[in-house]
């Protein structure tokens, strides 16, 4: 692949892992929650799954954030970060492989069957979400192993492309064949999900055969306590750092725009009423947008720096979050898809990397990163439980104010609802976006300055 030429054996294993785990991103993220709607509205009470699935994605994320900091410090014994990612690995590919069995399941012969197999899915969303993002805490402090700092732009960025190309389209459009040709939809399920779980397996491979923990310091007894002590030290060491602190905050609110949207992007959707296929397709061309966007991205960055290019990135995320609220149609959301394809692999790429540039000390490069993603993580557990309780809230409202309750409305009222108020929700988001853009852009450059860091 003429696109591979001149990066190490190192580096292109490691971009692989983006290509294995984006197929949990497109097909997880975004078909299951359409998949859950369906068993949701079978159950007792089926108003506003948005609500849910934000609930449990924030449990989800929240677990993550709260062991990250401790993640990546054990990350950092020498001989240790594989073995913790190949545990995480493996957890979210069973995971992932269980819910191949899910859409196989009887959950139209009553609420009561409908409601274990939606909690069946709902359990193991968290679980694959949890394997997911606790891999992706030693996937990315492997990137000071495998590439050297004036490198990370480019190794970093080109590997969100490689997963928009790979790993998010693929497995995407054999599914969209399967349903194409006729071939049953919860047959297409129940396949596709096992597809995804053996694409991540296969795709990692490259990266547990080639990439090595280049730094850290071999175990010693009492090592666990004194690292567990350690990340004290570690928040305090970044306390002091102001550059490194205005720019994690930062992150935890911009990013959280991002999370969001990819997350409960087609839940919003179906809430809306627009045709599921419809919406697939126009995340089909996200991904197939994806790796041209995010080469723009990498070659502007080489011109106008990083975080210039993040800066671009936050804005167009305060524009969707106001554009979303207006949604009513698929062909907006297909435009929304386009706005989203031109920054969501870029602005996540330039952060990782920007991230990796201010680490003081690389040979300790999991511990920082563990606290960048239980920032990252904590911004994914606000954005959705926001989402959620906005939404819930505005529909028990309008439930309230038409004399209803949810056990008296029909499904034909639960579902306009569900639609009228589901906007309200994707508008609160902008709140969280701008607050980071506002510490991005108006106290990091006073901070950066002082210390005559560039990104």
């Amino acid at each position: 692949m003429g696109l591979l030429k001149g990066y190490t054996k190192q580096e292109v294993s490691w971009m692989m892992y983006d290509w294995a785990n984006s197929a949990h991103s497109v097909i997880i993220v975004t078909i299951l929650p359409i998949f859950f709607d369906s068993v949701a509205e079978c159950t007792a009470d089926s108003v506003s799954s948005m609500s849910t699935w934000g609930y449990a994605t924030s449990i989800a994320m929240a677990i993550v954030a709260l062991s990250a900091p401790f993640l990546g410090v054990f990350g950092d014994i020498r001989g240790m970060r594989k073995k913790l990612f190949s545990i995480f690995l493996g957890l979210g590919i069973l995971a992932v492989a269980g819910l191949a069995f899910t859409p196989l399941m009887d959950f139209t012969s009553s609420t009561e069957a409908a409601g274990r197999v939606a909690m069946f899915i709902l359990v193991l969303y968290i679980l694959s979400t949890i394997g997911f993002d606790a891999s992706c805490i030693y996937y990315d402090a492997f990137l000071t192993d495998v590439t050297t700092e004036d490198r990370m732009d480019r190794v970093s960025t080109l590997g969100y492309g490689l997963g928009y190309i790979g790993g998010s389209t693929i497995p995407l459009v054999i599914f969209l064949l399967m349903n194409l040709v006729g071939i049953d939809m919860l047959i297409c399920l129940a396949f596709i999900f096992g597809f995804t779980a053996v694409w991540w397996l296969v795709f990692s491979l490259p990266l547990l055969k080639n990439c090595q923990q280049k730094g850290g310091k071999p175990y010693e007894k009492g090592d666990v306590g004194r690292n567990i002590r350690g990340v004290v030290s570690t928040m305090k060491e970044i306390g002091r750092n102001k550059p490194m602190l205005v720019y994690i905050i930062a992150y935890f609110f911009y990013i959280d725009g991002v999370h969001t949207v990819i997350s409960m992007s087609t839940t919003y959707g179906t809430n809306l009423g627009l045709d599921s296929t419809g919406m697939l397709l126009a995340l089909l061309l996200v991904q197939v947008l994806g790796l041209p966007f995010c080469l723009l991205y990498m070659k502007l960055s080489a011109k106008f720096g990083a975080r210039f290019m993040v800066g671009v990135g936050i804005c167009v995320y305060m524009f969707i979050c106001v554009f979303g609220f207006f949604l009513r149609s698929l062909w907006q959301f297909w435009v929304l898809a386009v706005l989203c394809a031109t920054s969501q692999g870029g602005i996540q790429a330039l952060s990782r990397s920007m991230f990796g540039k201010l680490i003081p000390d690389k040979e300790r490069s999991g511990e920082f990163f563990g606290f960048f993603d239980i920032f990252g993580k904590f911004s994914s557990i606000i954005g959705p439980t926001l989402v959620g309780i906005v939404s819930a809230t505005v529909a028990n409202s309008m439930l309230t104010s038409q004399g209803l309750t949810a056990a008296t409305a029909t499904a034909e009222q639960v579902d306009a609802i569900n639609a009228a108020s589901s906007p309200y929700g994707i508008l609160s988001i902008l709140i969280i976006v701008a607050l980071g853009g506002g510490l991005y852009f108006f106290l990091l450059p006073k901070y950066l300055k002082q210390s005559g860091k560039k990104l």
